[in-house]
């Protein structure tokens, strides 16, 4: 076959006057050296850690779309304010997409190259909104036959991250575990981990509909943050699990604080005398998404024994090495039709991630929103 010498590549480009402006750039592929390969990019999916880069500091309420259907141009204002924190970007025009899937079209001389050509393959290293995508053969998680792109385009974030979770949770001496946004894609993944692993897990949700599936996915400890009982449904499921660290996808608001306050009230059920510092138990919530942008809060009604922090996937990889990476990603490509199946809302093209209507749809955020992109589709 004749190979592509360019292919259409989705980027993000913060100007000097404070404007965000996403296009679609014809990019030449690069000649590949004897360990790399090419992947045509069937599948790749819009993560909210995507859109973060995607759309940077941008007000969503403020995007335009201009030029023709094919090769559109969406631009939104980015408020003075938040200027300051876009410095470094400023005149960068900068790919986007942190994993995707597709077939090696072309393969370096190496013997782990040569393995690959004509294989399908999920890939993690950037740049994913492209039709085509250069990268190391030692980057790419060969996918088990049968495997189509869109099955395993969703098979490093969100799988990985959920068996982060549970493995921190492990690794930190803790033996149940909290959960917000659950009825999301990876919510519904780590509730999967947990049923399989036999892991006690308490989700938090905003909406019955989003309860009502967990539930009906087997599991037992789904709390309902708007219900007039939250805080005594929470501190019941933290009693009946002993949950002693969350991760919470949301990050602003009282939401962290309120899981610590439930934490504090389940231990104290079985508490044998009071103490004026809170029991000695350390409880930890991880804040490792942003979905409510307002500050986080917390009130101090939990004792002394607490923390906050951030996580993130990749520092964790960073922390386990590479042989314990290597361990969950073989279970996530051994189960992933099951264990770690991701569903979407919709597919589109590189073009079609770009109309206007598209980019209300995922900019919301919304759980069951999910989008896959198809940079394949239309070639």
């Amino acid at each position: 076959m004749t190979l592509p010498t360019t292919g259409l590549q989705l980027r993000s480009l913060v100007q000097p006057d404070g404007v965000l402006r996403l296009s679609l750039e014809p990019t030449p592929v690069p000649a590949l050296a004897a360990a790399d390969v090419l992947v045509r990019i069937e599948a790749t999916p819009i993560n909210p850690s995507d859109i973060g880069l995607l759309f940077g500091a941008a007000d969503p309420a403020t995007f335009e779309v201009t030029g023709p259907a094919a090769s559109p141009v969406a631009t939104a204002r980015i408020p003075e304010r938040a200027m300051p924190a876009m410095a470094a970007r400023v005149g960068q025009s900068m790919p986007v997409g942190n994993e995707g899937a597709g077939v090696v079209i072309a393969a370096g001389d190496s013997p782990a190259a040569q393995a690959l050509l004509g294989r399908t393959v999920a890939v993690l290293g950037g740049a994913m909104y492209a039709q085509y995508r250069a990268i190391a053969a030692a980057q790419c998680l060969l996918l088990p036959e049968g495997t189509t792109p869109a099955e395993g385009a969703s098979c490093f974030v969100n799988p990985l991250t959920a068996l982060g979770m549970t493995e921190t949770m492990k690794r930190e001496g803790h033996t149940a575990l909290v959960h917000t946004a659950a009825a999301s894609n990876l919510g519904q993944m780590l509730n999967r981990i947990c049923l399989k692993d036999g892991i006690g897990l308490v989700n938090i949700v905003r909406k019955p509909e989003q309860e009502a599936l967990l539930r009906s996915q087997g599991a037992k400890h789904v709390c309902n943050m708007t219900a007039p009982d939250f805080m005594a449904q929470l501190t019941d499921a933290l009693a009946a699990t002993g949950a002693t660290i969350a991760f919470d996808a949301t990050g602003g608001g009282t939401l962290a604080g309120q899981i610590l306050q439930g934490m504090e009230a389940a231990i104290n059920r079985s508490a044998k005398e009071y103490s004026r510092y809170g029991s000695a138990v350390h409880k930890q919530v991880y804040l490792y998404g942003h979905l409510d942008t307002r500050p986080t809060e917390i009130h101090r009604t939990f004792g002394m024994a607490w923390g906050v922090g951030g996580w993130l996937l990749t520092p964790f990889l960073q922390k386990i090495g590479p042989e314990g990476a290597q361990a969950l990603r073989q279970r996530v490509a051994s189960e992933l039709k099951t264990t770690f199946a991701s569903h979407y809302a919709r597919e589109l093209s590189l073009a079609e991630a770009l109309s206007l209507e598209a980019i209300r749809f995922y900019g919301a955020r919304n759980t069951g929103s999910k989008v896959l992109i198809n940079p394949a589709r239309g070639l």
